[in-house]
């Protein structure tokens, strides 16, 4: 179990966040109906916000969704959320179900290597990685050009998905 993390894993049942339950849709994407209403856009992310049941404001997130080109049938969530104390920043992938859970979820950045984060639970819409965003992490998605997230179908087989980090550090400083 020796991978490296983005930086520090971040136990999702501790925090509680609610934000499980935000679509995980741009606003190009959002279907009629869906939970949360699109703020604003940054480039190719989205800030949506909801309300969580019980809780007195909305509840917002930087995401974007996107697809691999070769592969339509994997896609990922890429969402970016403060904890409600505003202590921490959360990087959270969703990732779809049949990914191979014990290679984690790689990410490169412009090429260079940043290294991998274990999933930490599945659920009916697929697996989530999450880590804390660190400083040093933030910096390089603010002044990266793509993020390149790999999934694994086998220990062979990972699946590199571009995800464009344009409008990420506006979106970022916008988020609430």
């Amino acid at each position: 179990m020796g991978l490296p993390l983005f930086s520090r894993l971040s136990a999702l049942a501790a925090l509680g966040l609610a934000v499980l339950a935000l679509p995980v849709a741009s606003a190009a994407q959002q279907p009629a109906g869906a939970p949360g209403t699109v703020k604003s856009n940054h480039g190719a992310w989205s800030i949506v916000c909801d309300q969580p049941a019980g809780a007195s404001t909305d509840q917002c997130a930087l995401m974007q969704n996107v697809i691999a080109e070769d592969r339509p049938e994997v896609g990922l969530s890429v969402v970016v959320l403060k904890t409600a104390d505003r202590k921490a920043k959360i990087l959270r992938v969703l990732a779809p179900l049949g990914v191979l859970l014990p290679n984690g979820l790689g990410l490169n950045v412009d090429g260079k290597d940043i290294g991998r984060a274990y999933f930490v639970r599945c659920f009916s819409d697929g697996c989530y990685a999450e880590v804390v965003l660190e400083d040093e992490l933030l910096k390089t998605f603010r002044s990266g050009a793509t993020a390149t997230f790999i999934v694994f179908q086998s220990p062979e087989e990972g699946i590199g998905i571009p995800v464009d980090l344009k409008g990420f550090g506006e979106g970022y400083d916008a988020l609430p």
